[in-house]
């Protein structure tokens, strides 16, 4: 095995790991707040993904209100926002029809009114060339591995850029054994259950007392169709078929650019039913008449999947830690009924800079940036999170139609009325997703019809598309706490769900000498965290595999 080795290092006042909408709204920020200043702020930003963008995945219908707080220039800078909404619809749909409630009133907060349809990858291009431009250092390829911490405790650093390590562990001969990358703060922008944000909220028990993190998984295409078909500006939102009503989620369907249609479905992570698989809900769906219409004659240019922080106000952390500062989606601040979260990562990121800023300026480093917390508490993305606090909890507890669409309905109206009182109060989530998984013996296995290869597909073709790669030869980044859980447990207890719940063929459970085997396939995920957290025995744990690897979305 590869023993203790020594690093390089190098120092910079801030560190950001993850070049997400928060991870560069923050860099950017500090070298605007320097400037300003007349001081010298080195920030590194390091990104696991192949490039800037590689990795992010998101609907998107994109709030600018950040973006205008970082840039009110944005527009004659060229930011790549170039589809205003022109249409919100909402339907219900059953196997065969569907039903308009576009109609039913909604609190003005609940309006897509001047946001934009957008590729939430390539913002992200474009805001690190802006990154660049203010002499923010970012690294692409460099996955930070390893969190490193000082004497007294707090977090110092990330290890990143470790390269050839072999299946067996030995080293091959490409080895390196990565850097030591320092900061006086330590930004963590990794979006959802990142695995360094994952072993700091633990180290520093951050989640005390918040209720346990909820999420879902989001799926995504984007097609180009015809002309006849493409109508631009247009937002529709779904809720019912294909998931039953005891089964949180919805789709998107979203016309943008080149008459590109991004669809997609989201799953609500605590599904009981074990049989369930989430990638074969969204191929049926698409072939519903009200999804059918949007993409008939068009062509499938790319897929992918990702996880999606949904706990929203229960469920945030403690947001400061000495050293550093869980930002964006590392902490959970999407807005589960607008379908958003882009916004509020940018300005928690900004919020975060401006209080490591305060403090470099302090002449401080490596203790805790209460400033940061309190400048969140005292912010719209608060403010916005407490509105709409109950509409998981509703959803969870009496289902889609009663509690995602009436009850949540009543409740956004009354905090909208009120300024944030609710006559629920504030509604907690209870279990964690895992815990949430049912039984096999409780629930008949799901028959889903087979992919037509015209509008729906199967996993392999689909993480063709999402362009995902990894170094075959490197030790798995999936790892198991016990290899024998997945079939002494798993799969008696659960029908080993994984095989099911990943929209990415990572799992399988096949016959080996005449006994059944769980086969790990690595090189096929897109790095959406669901393994980590669905797995009904928390035996998986995700971690990073070497920096590029993974999935390269284009403009997802």
């Amino acid at each position: 095995m590869i023993q203790a080795v020594s690093r390089e290092a190098m120092d910079y006042d801030v560190v950001v790991v993850g070049a997400g909408p928060a991870g560069l709204g923050a860099a950017i920020r500090l070298k605007q707040l320097a400037a300003e200043a007349g001081a010298d702020v080195s920030v590194a930003v390091l990104e696991k993904g192949s490039e800037v963008g590689a990795h992010i995945l998101s609907g998107a219908v994109i709030d600018p209100r950040a973006l205008s707080e970082l840039f009110p220039d944005w527009k004659d800078r060229g930011a790549p926002l170039e589809t205003p909404v022109s249409q919100d619809r909402y339907l219900m749909l059953g196997p065969n029809g569907q039903l308009d409630i576009s109609w039913l009133p909604k609190p003005d907060f609940m309006s897509n009114h001047g946001a934009y349809i957008a590729s939430l990858a390539n913002l992200c291009r474009w805001l690190a060339a802006e990154a660049e431009a203010l002499e923010v250092e970012i690294y692409p390829g460099m996955a930070a591995s390893q969190a490193l911490y000082s004497e007294d405790g707090s977090l110092r650093g990330v290890v990143a850029g470790v390269f050839g390590v072999g299946k067996d562990g030995e080293s091959k001969a490409d080895y390196q054994p990565g850097m030591e990358i320092n900061g006086r703060y330590v930004l963590i922008a990794e979006g959802a259950r990142g695995s360094l944000a994952k072993e700091i909220q633990a180290r520093f028990d951050l989640c005390a007392g918040v209720q346990p993190q909820k999420y879902g998984l989001g799926l995504k295409e984007i097609w180009q169709v015809p002309s006849e078909r493409f109508r631009s500006g247009l937002v529709q939102h779904s809720f019912g078929w294909p998931l039953s009503n005891d089964v949180g989620g919805g789709s998107f369907v979203y016309h943008f650019g080149d008459r590109y249609v991004a669809v997609g479905l989201v799953v609500h992570l605590n599904y009981a039913n074990p049989y369930l698989s989430p990638f074969d809900e969204f191929q049926r769906l698409k072939h519903h008449p009200a999804i059918r219409q949007h993409l008939e004659g068009g062509t499938r240019i790319s897929y992918g999947a990702r996880a999606i922080t949904e706990g929203g106000l229960q469920s945030t952390p403690a947001l400061a830690f000495p050293g550093g500062a869980l930002i964006g989606c590392a902490a959970g601040f999407v807005n589960l009924p607008r379908i958003k979260g882009s916004h509020n990562a940018m300005k928690t990121g900004m919020l975060a800079a401006e209080a490591a800023f305060a403090a470099l300026r302090a002449g401080r480093g490596g203790d805790v940036l209460s400033d940061y917390p309190a400048a969140y508490e005292a912010s719209w993305v608060h403010r916005d999170l407490k509105l709409v606090r109950n509409a998981k909890p509703l959803w969870s507890r009496f289902g889609t139609v009663l509690g995602g669409v009436l009850l949540t309905g009543v409740d956004l109206w009354i905090n909208r009325l009120t300024g944030g009182w609710s006559p629920f109060g504030t509604l907690s989530h209870g279990k964690s997703d895992a815990a949430c998984t049912g039984l096999a013996k409780d629930f008949a296995p799901i028959a889903y019809p087979k992919p037509d290869g015209v509008l729906s597909f199967d996993k392999l073709s689909s993480v063709f598309v999402s362009n995902t790669n990894h170094e075959e030869d490197q030790p798995s980044h999936l790892k198991l706490r016990d290899p024998a859980t997945p079939i002494k447990v798993n799969l008696p207890l659960y029908a080993e769900p994984a095989q099911r719940y990943c929209p990415a063929g990572v799992y399988e459970v096949v016959e080996k000498a005449g006994e059944p085997a769980f086969v790990i396939n690595a090189q096929n995920c897109v790095h959406c965290k669901t393994c980590d957290i669905k797995d009904p025995s928390q035996n998986i744990v995700w971690t990073t595999p070497e920096g590029g690897g993974g999935p390269n979305y284009p403009n997802m």
